[in-house]
């Protein structure tokens, strides 16, 4: 039954209400509806009684004229009796304040006592008026003073159930019992229950005031969403501004339902949602060369939405300070990013004594998005990480971190490029810079620009008739380059000349190719490169006899080197098949083999360069050095040595190239793959490549480099590159071997081998046992297969059984219903099963290579082969729930000791967060953190404790 009462039409009179209450059942129309009856789908049911009224009414104004004096005296009673009502209501309103119809329902029945003028409501009720909404198991209504009260009921177990919940706009209250006041919007709450960002809020007796605050009595504050917390602040009072803060009164820590000796007098929590400015509170701590600190504390600046800045500072009793500013910044859509900037003055040891030391140091972090929907042709990004040499060593965070003191290289980017669509150009431009943290050397480009146009067919024509013409497929494209770049120590960086220290130059290479078929079956790529350098000066070089030394003299001006080359290669492809006999197929494959297909490759390429280093071309010089003996010789160099980008290699050079590749795979019939046929590759990749350079005086053959690659696992492929040397050696006068001109094919044997490398790395886990045991038993695995089919058909069996679990518990996080929910899973003989995840990764590499320093043997004309292996593994084990196990190590062969070892703990307490980090290798160090999980209280519940850096404890 569900009845909407619309208080302002009720009078303040007890004899006109009972008149009209009797009114309504006597009569099927009214003139002012006090309570409308909803049908099942919430639409009023007097719908008709109200159009015949507005008709009835209707007439009698429009045609009062045709009443007699009877209907007449009745028409004007009854106009005065609605005008009476209307202006009681209008009065009744602005004396009540309520402004809008209170709505209420409930799934069980409504009782209306019109003596004490209640409505009580049972089973699932619920009102509303305006923003406020009030769900209980039972509610008493006051019709004419505005109160409700609500409370649950009790069943059979002497269980509450239907507690009163009391949402009024986002602010959402859960209580035994509540009295609410429609009129002033206060209410008195007992044992309430309520969540303000990520914490929970319960009190023993509480008040609402109009404003929404609430005053708490014997509250409890924590950010454990069990029923019964873990831990809680006890608050002896508190007050509420919800979205804003809690401030409370004498407050102590409970833990595990025991009191802690841990109380502050007073305190709050901020809830704002919102960026807000305010104070950073400091951590405190001791260093044994720095001592007492406080450090990361300061203000954060709530600037806008867009933009924020943290400050911080830090401080030592020993002189020691610091101070680090970081931001962040967003438009929406348009881009992101982050600026941290922090400067230290370390001081270390005690002043005027011979071991104290002052240091300067500095770090700069700047990283910039754009939004890919700003701008679809240009777009910026940025990522520096730069840093003095000494920032990491003196910086307290980066002391426990063995990835910061160990990082020996770090580079900084930032990019900037647009495209031009309409003509395939792009230009971009980029600086980028590299640190050397263990010498201080910094590689430094700055600008780096590229121009670059796509490729494009200047032969093609625009409206193409008949077939496509063998020039319409040469192409060209063009790259262009402009640097400026620097390498210096970092302490030299400021003070270097853009004209002497650094170099710059542009350059330019335009490629032409094309791709043309051969009698059908032969692919002919022919190109050619052009490569041009422009540099603002050369280098002359002399030879001063008297100083006997070289002297160099630098000119500036604009110079001009170029080179150019051209080849042209041929492949293509020979398919071969082989289809085994039926009995052989049969015996050994069952039947399924199709047939074993090899693919070979083979290409032939010819390249062609003229020598550059001819006086025509001006890139070469020489000069005549007489030493202090007076022998006189002649030394070549090239003024474009140091150039950006080089000079051309001297010397013409035509070389051939050959290379073959080899694929083979089996094809099988497979029932259950969709297409029918399933691929087996047998070797993916064996391939061979070598060269013979033309233009070579001595030794034309190059080595000859060797490829092979194997797909037999799913997720590992086996790779392995070797060489073998085509000249052999030869031994001198003295006995001393060198590579000589005769090949080791001559001398009747292969050519000689270098070298390998192969790396190896898997994957242990608590599954692989399971794997090995049904590889060896497979009865077993068709045991549980038909165990867990068993399973499943008795799954679908129950479906249709009733169960006294509740639905919501048998679905997952999505709604989606799980099988066999709240059942602990169990082996074959019925125990539930015992696991404990773990997985261990291994990685092994090893490289062979022939050793030019060890003893040669001039028997077999041999270098012995030196071996370089590495190993690394790492891994985790998760105990239980919560608790989670992790290290990493590896085997140093050449020092024959570990490498670097960290183990680390993990235990999750629900509401804290437990961790402990060792460092055994190349330094020990520990680490240990506990602190609460939720980011309110992460900063004032927590207990840090750490090993110092400088003076590590020799565990070993």
């Amino acid at each position: 039954m569900h009845i909407i009462t619309n208080f302002a039409s009720v009078r303040k009179r007890t004899v006109i209400f009972f008149l009209l209450f009797a009114f309504i059942f006597m009569m099927a129309s009214s003139n002012i509806p006090f309570f409308k009856k909803k049908n099942k789908q919430g639409v009023a049911n007097d719908s008709v009684e109200l159009a015949e009224e507005n008709r009835m009414d209707s007439i009698a104004r429009n045609d009062t004229t045709k009443m007699d004096s009877m209907q007449l005296a009745i028409y004007h009673h009854n106009k005065a009796i609605d005008d009476s009502l209307s202006l009681d209501s209008t009065n009744r309103k602005k004396k009540n304040g309520i402004d809008a119809p209170v709505d209420y329902s409930a799934k069980d029945s409504i009782v209306y006592d019109a003596k004490s003028k209640l409505a009580h409501l049972y089973g699932g009720s619920e009102v509303k008026y305006e923003n406020m909404d009030l769900l209980s198991d039972k509610i008493r209504m006051s019709m004419d003073s505005s109160l409700v009260h609500a409370t649950g009921s009790k069943d059979t177990a002497g269980v509450l159930k239907g507690k009163p919940v009391f949402t009024m706009g986002e602010d959402k209250y859960e209580s035994d019992t509540m009295a609410f006041n429609f009129k002033t919007k206060k209410g008195l709450i007992n044992n309430v229950y309520t969540a303000q960002q990520d914490g929970f809020l319960t009190s023993a007796k509480s008040k609402r005031s109009k404003n929404g605050d609430m005053f708490l009595q014997h509250g409890r504050y924590t950010t454990c969403d069990e029923p019964h917390p873990d831990f809680y602040l006890a608050l002896s009072r508190a007050k509420v501004r919800p979205g804003k803060d809690v401030i409370f009164g004498p407050a102590y820590l409970v833990v595990a339902d025991v009191p802690l000796p841990f109380a502050i007098p007073y305190g709050f929590f901020p809830f704002t949602k919102s960026y807000s400015s305010g104070f950073i509170m400091p951590t405190y701590g001791d260093e044994s060369d720095r001592g007492f600190y406080l450090r990361d504390g300061g203000y954060y600046f709530a600037i806008n939405d867009k933009i924020d800045l943290k400050l911080l500072g830090e401080i030592y009793t020993k002189g020691s300070w610091g101070i680090s500013a970081a931001s962040n910044y967003r438009k929406r859509y348009r881009y992101s990013g982050s600026f941290y900037f922090s400067y230290q003055d370390t001081r270390s040891g005690e002043e005027n004594m011979p071991d104290y030391s002052k240091t300067t140091s500095f770090k700069i972090q700047w990283s910039h998005r754009q939004d890919s929907k700003a701008n679809p042709f240009s777009s910026l990004s940025a990522s520096v990480n730069f840093a003095t040499s000494s920032y990491e060593r003196n910086n307290l965070t980066s002391m426990y971190n063995p990835q910061s003191l160990t990082q020996t290289t770090r580079t900084s980017s930032v990019s900037w490029g647009t495209q031009f669509s309409s003509i395939g150009l792009s230009l971009s431009s980029t600086m980028n810079l590299s640190q050397n943290m263990s010498d201080s050397t910094i590689a430094m480009t700055m600008p780096d620009l590229n121009v670059s146009l796509s490729r494009f067919y200047p032969f093609k024509r625009k409206k193409a008739v008949g077939k496509e013409r063998w020039y319409e497929k040469i192409s060209m494209s063009y790259t262009g380059q402009l640097s400026n770049s620097i390498s210096t120590k970092e302490d030299k960086l400021m003070h270097s000349s853009l004209i002497k220290d650094w170099r710059n130059g542009m350059n330019h290479r335009i490629p032409i190719s094309g791709n043309f078929t051969l009698f059908k079956y032969i692919n002919v790529n022919p190109s050619f490169n052009f490569t041009d350098r422009m540099y603002s000066n050369k280098i002359m070089h002399s030879w001063d006899t008297n100083a006997q030394k070289e002297v160099s003299d630098t000119t500036y001006g604009f110079h001009n080197v170029y080179n150019w080359d051209l080849s042209v290669g041929a492949s293509t492809k020979l398919y071969g098949f082989w289809v085994p006999a039926k009995a052989f197929n049969k015996a050994l494959f069952n039947g399924k083999m199709v047939a074993i297909r090899h693919v070979f490759t083979p290409t032939v390429s010819f390249s062609y360069a003229p020598d550059f280093g001819s006086s025509r071309y001006g890139y070469y010089e020489t000069y005549q050095k007489t030493d202090d003996k007076g022998n006189v010789s002649v030394v070549e160099y090239s003024p474009y040595s140091t150039g950006l980008y080089g000079v051309p290699g001297k010397g013409k050079t035509g070389s051939i190239s050959m290379s073959v590749s080899n694929n083979i795979e089996a094809k099988f019939r497979s029932d259950n793959d969709s297409t029918g046929f399933k691929k087996i590759s047998i070797i993916d990749e064996l391939g061979a490549s070598m060269s013979y350079n033309m233009a070579a005086q001595t030794r034309p053959w190059s080595d000859l480099n060797t490829t092979l690659r194997l797909k037999w696992w799913k997720h590992y492929t086996f790779n392995m590159a070797a060489t073998f040397a085509t000249y052999a050696y030869e031994l001198d006068a003295d006995g001393k071997p060198y590579v000589g001109t005769h090949t080791e094919y001559s001398k009747g044997r292969f050519g000689r081998f270098q070298g390998m490398s192969q790396n190896l790395s898997f994957t242990f886990d608590n599954t692989i046992l399971t794997k090995i045991h049904n590889l060896f038993h497979p009865e077993d695995k068709d045991d549980n297969k038909k165990n867990n089919d068993k399973k499943a058909s008795n799954d679908d069996s129950d479906s249709g059984v009733e169960t006294n679990v509740d639905e919501t518990m048998m679905k997952g996080q999505h709604g989606a219903s799980k099988k066999n929910a709240g059942k602990a899973e169990t082996d074959a003989d019925g125990f539930m099963k015992f696991s404990i995840p773990w997985s261990v990764s291994v990685g092994y590499g090893i490289v062979m290579r022939e050793n030019t320093q060890g003893t040669f043997n001039t028997n077999t004309m041999r270098y012995p082969y030196k071996f370089s292996q590495t190993l690394n593994f790492s891994g985790n084990i998760r105990i239980s729930d919560g608790w989670n196990i992790s290290f990493s190590s590896g085997y140093d062969f050449e020092n024959h000791d570990m490498s670097m070892t960290t183990a680390s703990l993990q235990r999750d307490l629900h509401c804290f967060n437990m961790s402990c980090s060792v460092v055994l290798r190349p330094y020990t160090s520990y680490n240990f953190s506990f602190r609460c999980n939720a980011a309110t209280l992460t900063d004032a519940l927590k207990y840090d404790k750490r090993s110092s850096y400088s003076n590590a404890i020799q565990w070993y």
